[in-house]
C-alpha cells in the first residue's frame, strides 16, 4: 500500500471514530448541533422495519388502540372482583392496560415529566457525567439501546437510575436540576408504592390467594428492584425511517409509564401494530418478562416500539419493577400441574445482563431463550 494510501485509509479510520463519538453523545447532541434536515444513515432501519402509517401496510392498522382501563378506585372497593376480572382479562389478552383514578397526584406526575424534560435540556456537559455503557451503573444516560452494539441506533435518548433502596442511589443522581433528587425522588417512592399495591391485584387475579404465599412474594417485591428510565425523543425530519425504540418487551414484572400527551407508543394487537391513544393522567402499565415466567404463560409480556415525529419531541419515564436483582424468577408452583407444566427456566438478572451485553437485542429473543415448551 503507498503511504497516500495508508494515509487517506487512517482518516477514514478516524473520521469514523470521530463520528461514532458523536452518536455516543446522543441524539439531543445531534439536533443542538444544527438543524437536521434529514435522518443520519446510522438511524435509517431495513425498509421492513420502518414504521410506515400507510393503509397498503398490512401491518399497521390505520385506527389508535384503546387499551382496558382500569379503574384504581374500583379496585380498591366492593367491586374488587369485577375489576380483577377485568384486570386478568387484560393481562391475558393485550398484556397492556390504563390504570385511572390512582393515588399519585397530577402535580407529582407533571413535575416527574418536566424535570426530565430539563434533564435533557442541560448543556451536554453536564449529560456527558452520566454517559457510560456500564450497565450497572446506579446512573446511566445515553442513547439507542447500545451505541456500542446496535446495527442502526435509536432515536432517542434516555437516563436510568436504580431507585431502590432510594437511600443508596440518591447521591448518584444528577444534582442539576436543582430540584431533580427532590422530584424524581417522590415520584420513585410513590410509584413504588402503586406497583405494589397494583401487583397485590395481580396475585389475586392469578389465583394466589393464600396469605402465606401472597405475603412471601410481596415481602420480596417490598426488597423489590426499581428502575426508572426518562426518554427524550426529539422531532424527527423523517420519522418514517426510524424508531425512538424498535419492539421488544420488558425484563421485569411490570412497567409503570407516564408520557405526555403526543402519540408515540405502539403496541403489537392481532399481529399488527397499533397506536395508543394517551389518556390524560393515566398510567400505561404492561406485563414484563418476569411476570410472564412467573405466570407460566398465562400473562404476556407484548412486543411495542415507540414511533417518533416531524412536528413535537416527547418527553416519557417508565418505572420498570422486579424482584431483587439476586433474586430468582420462576413460575409459581401454584400455577404449574400435570396439565400446565413447567414453561420456563428459572432465571436472575444476570442472566439477562449477559445475554443482553452479549449480543444486539431483538424483540423477545431473551425471552425465547428461557422456554422448556
Amino acid at each position: 500500500m503507498s503511504p497516500a494510501m495508508a494515509l487517506n485509509e487512517q482518516r477514514s479510520k478516524d473520521d469514523a471514530a470521530e463520528e461514532q463519538i458523536e452518536y455516543e453523545k446522543g441524539e439531543k447532541h445531534l439536533c443542538e448541533k444544527g438543524h437536521i434536515r434529514a435522518v443520519p444513515k446510522k438511524y435509517i432501519l431495513p425498509v421492513a422495519d420502518r414504521p410506515t402509517k400507510t393503509v397498503k401496510d398490512s401491518n399497521v392498522l390505520n385506527q389508535n388502540l384503546q387499551l382496558p382501563i382500569i379503574d384504581f378506585a374500583e379496585l380498591l372497593g366492593p367491586n374488587r372482583p369485577q375489576v380483577l376480572q377485568s384486570l386478568s382479562n387484560a393481562c391475558q389478552q393485550y398484556g397492556f392496560f390504563q390504570l385511572v383514578n390512582h393515588c399519585i397526584s397530577d402535580d407529582v406526575v407533571r413535575s416527574m415529566i418536566d424535570v426530565s424534560g430539563r434533564f435533557f435540556d442541560l448543556p451536554l456537559e453536564e449529560r456527558v457525567k452520566y454517559m457510560t455503557t456500564d450497565m450497572g451503573a446506579p446512573v446511566r444516560c445515553g442513547t439507542s439501546f447500545s451505541q456500542t452494539k446496535d446495527s442502526v441506533l435509536c432515536w432517542r435518548d434516555f437516563l436510568k437510575l436504580l431507585c431502590h433502596p432510594l437511600p443508596d442511589f440518591l447521591p448518584h443522581w444528577p444534582v442539576s436540576p436543582l430540584d431533580f433528587r427532590k422530584v424524581v425522588g417522590t415520584y420513585a417512592e410513590e410509584s413504588r408504592h402503586l406497583f405494589l399495591v397494583v401487583m397485590e391485584a395481580i396475585l389475586e387475579s392469578l389465583g394466589i390467594m393464600e396469605k402465606e404465599e401472597k405475603e412471601s412474594v410481596m415481602e420480596e417485591f417490598e426488597n423489590g428492584s426499581q428502575m426508572m428510565v426518562a426518554n427524550f425523543y426529539p422531532r424527527c425530519p423523517e420519522p418514517e425511517l426510524t424508531l425512538g425504540i424498535p419492539p421488544h418487551s420488558d425484563y421485569g414484572f411490570l412497567t409503570l409509564l407516564v408520557q405526555e400527551e403526543v402519540e408515540g407508543l405502539q403496541v403489537q394487537y392481532q399481529d399488527k401494530w397499533v397506536t395508543v391513544q394517551p389518556i390524560p393522567n393515566a398510567f400505561v402499565i404492561n406485563v414484563g418478562d418476569h411476570l410472564e415466567i412467573y405466570s407460566n404463560g398465562k400473562y404476556k409480556s407484548i412486543l411495542h416500539r415507540v414511533i417518533v415525529n416531524e412536528v413535537k419531541s416527547r418527553v416519557s419515564v417508565a418505572s420498570l419493577h422486579s424482584l431483587p436483582f439476586n433474586s430468582t424468577v420462576k413460575p409459581s408452583p401454584k400455577l404449574v400441574d400435570e396439565d400446565n407444566p413447567k414453561r420456563y427456566m428459572d432465571t436472575d438478572f444476570a442472566t439477562f445482563l449477559a445475554y443482553v451485553s452479549s449480543q444486539e437485542p431483538n424483540k423477545k429473543d431473551f425471552l425465547e431463550s428461557r422456554k422448556l415448551l
